[in-house]
């Protein structure tokens, strides 16, 4: 199908309009951007061919990028409005406003995030890190770049998902060893430059001080509701990033050398989708391969890599996210992929009925 920057504008803006029809109109409105970034996205993936087109466009994907985290902090203080502050709305509208606006962040902001901190522009990047500090994870702005790029697939990276451990066990254990993990590597970057770890530079700072200033926001556009709205909507749309994290690494392991040190990052340290409307929504954050083994490219320039390259994933994202939630299903469907892996040599590791965990 094609593909260009038009296309991950439409199916990345299409529910912005639906949401704030929801919170001026009602939730009918609501259900239909819910609808939208679940049913018809997982209708749509299920239907399209394969897609292994891509846009080439790093101009217009970054003015796609920059609307689309404008948009995000607007749709924050929507979203805490319309779930907490006063109207006639019922619990269930409001709770469909919760899932609704939750997943747009989950899947949008956060991909999206992801994209500009990876940008090269001190702008882009740093507006990047804002949408995370909105959400309370300002700090995956320092880990993501100097531990899970450099790390991934090891021991040392926190984000990288161990042969039989659930997404109940990873998600504190990344949380934590995130947090601590960008805290390390920032000291150690101010200390080459011959500051202390606590240096004013320290963006832990910014990071820590943002978010209590999103708390205190909340707190003026709905009192103590707006605040729990809002640390509910962070920890729902930071679960997603952490989801899509445990997918897209469980159980895959780099070589490690005579000398010590592991083999480089390649395709084949990432499960990769091809999935048409989820790549679209998620801004080829599925096209996950291509990215750790480039991470510099442009999300519209991230190909869609063959099977023999890059361990693939039986379904779309988004689909083996909730497979992720129920752990014997998920096993059920990932195990024997990585056996094959395994027992072929293209990544090291255990025979699974051992049920050795990456350590």
């Amino acid at each position: 199908m094609p593909r260009d920057i038009r296309w991950f504008a439409l199916v990345t803006l299409a529910p912005v309009p639906l949401l704030i029809a929801g919170a001026l109109l009602g939730a009918s409105w609501t259900l239909a951007a819910l609808l939208y970034i679940t049913l018809a996205t997982l209708v749509v993936d299920a239907l399209a061919p394969r897609d292994g087109a891509v846009a080439r466009d790093r101009a217009g994907a970054e003015m796609l990028s920059i609307l689309l985290g404008a948009v995000h902090f607007l749709l924050l203080g929507i979203a805490v409005l319309t779930i907490a502050g006063p109207g006639p709305a019922d619990f269930g509208d409001r709770l469909a406003a919760f899932f609704a606006f939750g997943l747009w962040f989950g899947q949008v902001s956060n991909s999206n995030a992801h994209e500009l901190i990876h940008r090269s522009d001190r702008e882009l990047r740093m507006l990047g890190r804002w949408v995370y500090i909105s959400l309370l994870f300002g700090h995956h702005a320092s880990a993501h770049p100097a531990i899970h790029h450099r790390f991934v697939a090891t021991p040392l990276d926190p984000n990288t998902a161990r042969l039989d451990e659930s997404f109940y066990q990873f998600l504190p254990r990344a949380w934590r060893g995130s947090f601590r993990a960008g805290r390390i590597a920032e000291s150690a970057r101010l200390k080459i430059r011959g500051h202390r770890p606590w240096h004013w530079s320290n963006p832990y700072y910014t990071y820590i001080g943002g978010g209590l200033l999103f708390i205190a926001l909340s707190w003026l556009i709905a009192g103590p509701a707006g605040v729990a709205v809002y640390l509910l909507l962070c920890v729902y749309s930071v679960s997603q990033l952490l989801l899509s994290d445990y997918v897209q690494h469980y159980g895959l392991v780099r070589n490690k050398g005579p000398d010590g040190k592991y083999e480089p990052v390649s395709p084949a340290h990432s499960w990769n989708a091809p999935h048409w409307m989820s790549g679209l929504l998620m801004l080829n954050a599925p096209r996950h391969s291509d990215h750790h083994a480039n991470p510099s490219k442009s999300y519209p320039d991230l190909r869609d890599l063959p099977r023999d390259t890059a361990p693939e994933l039986p379904f779309s994202l988004p689909v083996m996210a909730g497979a992720a939630l129920i752990p014997p299903l998920w096993q059920r469907l990932m195990h024997p992929r990585l056996e094959v892996l395994y027992e072929t040599g293209r990544i090291p590791g255990p025979t699974l009925d051992r049920r050795v965990v990456l350590s």
